[in-house]
């Protein structure tokens, strides 16, 4: 390998490490952090965000900016390391980078064809490391002098020599250690609820027993209902009646979500219904503000029936999509189809939208007249409060339930 090739192949695979890197982050962070936003969200069509929370983010349950930082990492490797000592692994160095990028350009055609002509969205970071496997694929491709057939018989002599190099097996043990306990440690969607619930912990301050008295005569004034919603067997229900076009219904999804999570084991079931602020599904509100809240809510309905955690990242994407511009009906259907799969929207809205009506006229039967509306064991919050006082009201009624 010459100077030349090796300096290629570090440059392109330390600019696809580091876009690779970069996106592993924003990916973290849209999994663990329901209110960050990514730098690369500039619009509808040029996001980030749609692009990893869609079907094409990640491969066997990783992420696949993971998926990069390995292949990259093994690539710089193999540019740096191979052949420094041994004049022969050198040689062979452009065929194992070929041979990686070969299967790489594969990947990359995939998930290119699914964001450009499925989702519609230009990813910025993808496209960074999209050039940098095509520039790896380009270089190590006229760089082999030898024919690939050899390389199998090739990589086992340089795998034996490896293992006679007691820091080349350290490096290579390392390496798959490393990965492993990324692989391991890496959140799944849906799956969070552990780290969100340690960030929303420290977020505010706790209440003293002052306040907690204050806040259990306070919730026990509140109007109380017969809940027609079976709590199978919890010790508290909270129910919320929920518009993704409303911006405290967002507040409250990201502030109240790590609370739900946390004492989801305790015994605390939640259960969303749907009160959009439209006339078209909610009779208790006509004209209302929200002209895509039917659609929105109708989609979550359709990505519910599918039972893969499509429900969750749609409800996490019409959230951080739902303005301002105010989101709209073409946009809805958009993202059912990108982030939840939903190929037949309007063969299904009008099934889809009898359960959203139903779910409107049981929160104007209720009470609810607004968004958000909860109701903890029957008792009606109307709006939202301080996340602490929430948290309290549920402990409150997990000791009540003793």
């Amino acid at each position: 390998m010459t100077p030349g090739t090796r300096t290629k192949l570090l440059g392109l695979s330390a600019l696809g490490l580091a876009a690779s890197a970069t996106s592993t982050y924003v990916h973290y962070r849209l999994l663990t952090d329901r209110s960050f936003t990514s730098f690369c969200d500039v619009s509808s069509t040029v996001s980030c965000t749609q692009a990893y929370l869609s079907r094409y983010g990640s491969l066997w349950g990783m992420p696949v900016a993971v998926l990069g930082v390995f292949f990259f990492a093994l690539v710089l490797a193999l540019s740096a390391f191979v052949g420094r000592r041994n004049p022969s692994a050198g040689e062979n160095t452009p065929g194992y980078v070929f041979a990686l990028s070969t299967l790489a350009l594969a990947m990359v055609l995939y998930l290119a064809y699914g964001s450009y002509f499925v989702l519609h969205t230009f990813c910025i970071l993808c496209a960074v490391t999209y050039v940098a496997v095509i520039g790896l694929f380009i270089v190590s491709g006229g760089s082999t002098q030898f024919p690939m057939t050899t390389l199998p018989r090739r990589a086992l002599h340089d795998v034996r020599s490896m293992l006679a190099s007691p820091a080349a097996l350290v490096i290579a043990i390392l390496f798959v250690v490393g990965g492993a306990l990324v692989a391991t440690a890496f959140p799944r969607e849906g799956g969070s609820g552990s780290v969100q619930a340690a960030a929303a912990a420290a977020s505010y301050p706790p209440l003293t027993d002052q306040q907690r008295s204050e806040v259990e005569r306070w919730f026990d004034i509140q109007p109380k209902v017969e809940m027609p919603i079976a709590n199978d067997g919890a010790k508290v229900l909270v129910v919320k009646f929920n518009d993704y076009q409303c911006p405290p219904c967002r507040q409250s999804y990201e502030a109240y979500g790590p609370i739900l999570e946390k004492y989801k084991s305790q015994g605390v079931k939640f259960v969303l219904k749907h009160f959009p602020l439209d006339g078209k599904c909610n009779s208790a509100i006509p004209g209302g503000p929200h002209h895509a809240a039917c659609e929105a809510a109708a989609a979550v309905v359709m990505a519910r029936a599918k039972n893969d955690g499509s429900a969750e990242r749609l409800e996490a994407w019409l959230f951080a999509n739902q303005g301002p511009p105010q989101l709209t009906g073409e946009q809805v259907k958009d993202a059912a189809r990108t982030v939840a799969g939903i190929t037949d929207f309007d063969a299904r809205y009008e099934k889809a939208l009898v359960e959203v009506k139903n779910d409107a006229g049981m929160g104007a039967l209720l009470g609810a007249k607004s968004t958000p509306t909860f109701f903890i064991d029957g008792h009606l919050i109307a709006g939202m409060v301080p996340p602490q006082v929430f948290e309290a009201v549920i402990e409150l009624e997990l000791k009540r339930a003793k």
